[in-house]
């Protein structure tokens, strides 16, 4: 008996492979082996990067209240020890968007903790 092939699904998984290669320069959009390559490259990146985006956001954030807590006279390592040992249950995100957009309120949590 002569092998068949499902070119019903072969198909589905060309189509779902190009509609996410949509959007691509030159060749990476249209021709299946460079799409296929592109996209799986776009995909290990994309999950690599879900994990550094929480890396970079934390470097920001820190950088964010050190310059916030120098403007006060402390390191960003006091004020952080500082922040703990008063029990100031404020995460680094919440500091950093007072340190930057209400910096009375930035003042008022480093006037508490000196």
């Amino acid at each position: 008996m002569p092998r068949s092939t499902n070119s019903v699904a072969s198909r589905a998984r060309r189509k779902k492979i190009m509609k996410q290669a949509k959007g691509y320069y030159g060749r990476r959009k249209n021709v299946w082996t460079v799409a296929k390559n592109a996209v799986e490259k776009a995909m290990l990146y994309a999950y690599r990067d879900r994990k550094t985006k929480k890396r970079n956001f934390r470097s920001l954030w820190i950088i964010r209240i050190n310059a916030g807590a120098r403007l006060h006279g402390l390191s960003y390592s006091q004020f952080m020890g500082k922040v703990k040992a008063n029990n100031i249950d404020l995460n680094r995100k919440v500091l950093a968007d007072l340190a930057m957009n209400n910096p009375e309120a930035f003042k008022a949590v480093v006037d508490k903790v000196k």
